[in-house]
């Protein structure tokens, strides 16, 4: 509120001296004020900078020690002086050992690369490698094929009788029946009894057969009973199988002569296997005094567990069931 105050001897109205000072005080602590946000401020701003560019300018600072010596390398002097030669002699060592080790990074580097390159190439020559061994491979496998066909098929022209060709598709290898399954069955031609042979002899006869499909009884079997004769002196037996033992030549008597050695062939008689087929080789003989026959081992000429493809003998003399 005005006051009355003394001026030149009359009261007069006016501002308090008081709010005047007020005012004065509170406009300089606003100027100090704004005078220390813009140091504050412009502080910050200095530090940001510093910090940001304090990787440049170091790396400034350093580039510029590391080359003001080359500096007085460079410029030509009628004479070397102290300080010429004090650079000489510290930067020199430095510089070379710098090329050096430029040089072994590069080098190093470089036969990286080169590797990672062999590596690539090694593994295409790997993956050639792995497809030209399938090939060959392949190749090998029809190569014994094609070999054993042509036993089967000279087998036929030998023999000029009707034959069906057929792969050999399983067996019970885990019973106690040696047998296999052909491709080939009723369909073909196959029945039941016609005899199945290899370029290697007689490997069965037809038991069963399926229209595309046909069971082999094989010579090993116990149940295989086949009229048999010794090729040197004609002597007849019934060979019969014995399962992983081969075959033995029965019904021989002690009095005929049979050798180690001698091969066995179908006799003809019975009239499902043709004359004079390879059947096996003697291998053991034992003579009883006590028996009326001899006890002839035969080792089979046919390996059941070889057989990939056999001939089936298609001459009208199987039964069809």
């Amino acid at each position: 509120m005005p006051v009355m105050a003394l001026h030149c001897g009359m009261p007069v109205r006016g501002p308090s001296l008081l709010g005047i000072g007020a005012s004065r005080s509170f406009r300089a602590q606003g100027a100090l004020s704004w005078k220390n946000d813009v140091k504050t401020h412009f502080k910050r701003i200095i530090m940001a900078v510093q910090k940001k560019y304090k990787i440049a300018f170091i790396a400034v600072f350093l580039a510029f020690l590391f080359f003001t010596p080359f500096a007085f390398l460079v410029k030509p002097y009628d004479s070397t002086g102290n300080v010429r030669k004090m650079i000489l002699e510290s930067v020199l060592p430095l510089e070379g050992l710098l090329h050096e080790s430029v040089c072994r990074v590069r080098g190093a580097w470089k036969r990286y690369l080169l590797l990672v390159r062999v590596e690539k190439e090694n593994e295409g020559l790997r993956k050639d490698m792995n497809v030209l061994k399938n090939k060959l491979n392949d190749l090998r496998e029809a190569d014994l094929e094609v070999k054993r066909l042509r036993k089967l098929l000279g087998l036929q022209e030998s023999m000029d009788l009707p034959m069906v060709m057929a792969r050999v598709t399983g067996g019970e290898k885990a019973s106690v029946f040696q047998v296999l399954y052909v491709n080939k069955g009723t369909a073909d031609g196959v029945r039941v009894g016609m005899p199945v042979l290899t370029g290697a002899g007689v490997g069965g006869r037809i038991v069963e057969a399926a229209w595309n499909v046909a069971k082999v009884l094989l010579i090993t079997d116990f149940n295989s009973n086949v009229d048999a004769l010794v090729q040197r002196n004609r002597v007849q037996g019934i060979l019969q199988g014995a399962g992983s033992a081969g075959c033995f030549l029965k019904y021989v008597p002690l009095s005929e002569d049979i050798r180690v050695g001698d091969e066995i062939v179908t006799s003809g008689m019975v009239g499902i296997f043709p004359k004079g087929c390879f059947l096996g080789t003697v291998t053991r003989i034992d003579k009883e005094e006590a028996g009326l026959f001899q006890k002839i081992a035969v080792k089979p000429a046919v390996d059941p567990t070889l057989l990939e493809e056999v001939a089936v003998l298609v001459n009208g003399l199987g039964r069809e069931k």
